[in-house]
């Protein structure tokens, strides 16, 4: 892996004291695939493997302040964003994408953490699929976030696949729809980037430990195309990454653990 002279990628996202969601993953990943992340924190939370106890959202003007900072001295050739918490939030990272010029704008639709806990308001649902869904390279959201953008039902190959196509109709490059939250002995990933769908299918992983894997694929896609990789492609080492790094999972805490964000490429 050579760091002496590595793109950078930007994340803006929450922190996630646990250290296996957020930021903190986005961070990692970063750095396994040879990037230097950089970061700007949209809330502060309280939480570890069994959930969320406490969130504190990071004034709007604040974030924009460590955005405008990165932008000015570290120019990044990727963007993704996670937890936005707020719509103000929402509103304001649109406006620094499109002032800024931000490339390779990957979006997370961070909505519900894997315990169940809320992590956006209602009323910032509308904001992103409005505001950042035109802006995205790519939109990465399970079916449960892709019901909540596009706004009808999402449980099957064939609602996942227009689900897809539905937010490229919206405004985004290309739309990940991901089945990691579904039930069944098979994972679903389908990707429609407007010319062609792609889908990936693997044994679901029996194991409690997949906190942060949204977090963990995006970070990765942002990763790729920071590199130039097509989308396809940066999706499909995504996808690989991830499910390895649920195989190796550390073992982490008594709830929804970490997985491993060292493992091999």
């Amino acid at each position: 892996m050579d760091l002496t002279s590595p793109p950078i990628a930007l994340t803006v996202a929450g922190s996630d004291s646990g250290g296996g969601a957020g930021i903190q993953a986005d961070l990692k990943t970063f750095h396994r695939f040879g990037i230097f992340g950089t970061s700007a924190v949209t809330a502060i939370t309280a939480q570890n493997t069994l959930g969320v106890d406490a969130v504190h959202p990071v004034p709007v003007e604040i974030v924009r302040a460590q955005i405008d900072a990165v932008v000015d001295d570290l120019h990044p050739a990727a963007v993704k964003s996670g937890m936005l918490a707020t719509a103000p939030l929402v509103r304001e990272l649109a406006s620094a994408i499109t002032e800024h010029g931000l490339p390779n704008y990957v979006l997370d639709p961070v909505m519900v953490a894997s315990s169940g806990d809320r992590l956006l308001d209602e009323d910032a649902e509308v904001a992103v699929a409005r505001h950042l869904v035109p802006l995205a390279t790519l939109v990465t959201p399970n079916f449960h976030e892709a019901e909540i953008l596009v706004g009808r039902p999402v449980r099957n190959a064939a609602e996942m696949e227009d689900a897809a196509r539905r937010l490229v109709e919206l405004g985004a490059k290309a739309a990940l729809v991901k089945g990691g939250h579904g039930g069944g002995d098979e994972v679903l990933d389908i990707l429609w980037d407007g010319k062609e769908v792609r889908e990936w299918r693997r044994p679901r992983i029996p194991t409690r430990h997949v906190h942060g894997t949204g977090c963990t694929l995006s970070a990765a896609a942002a990763a790729g195309l920071a590199r130039d990789l097509p989308v396809s492609e940066a999706v499909d080492r995504a996808i690989r990454f991830v499910a390895a790094a649920i195989r190796d999972a550390p073992g982490l805490g008594r709830g929804h653990g970490p997985v491993n964000h060292f493992v091999e490429i």
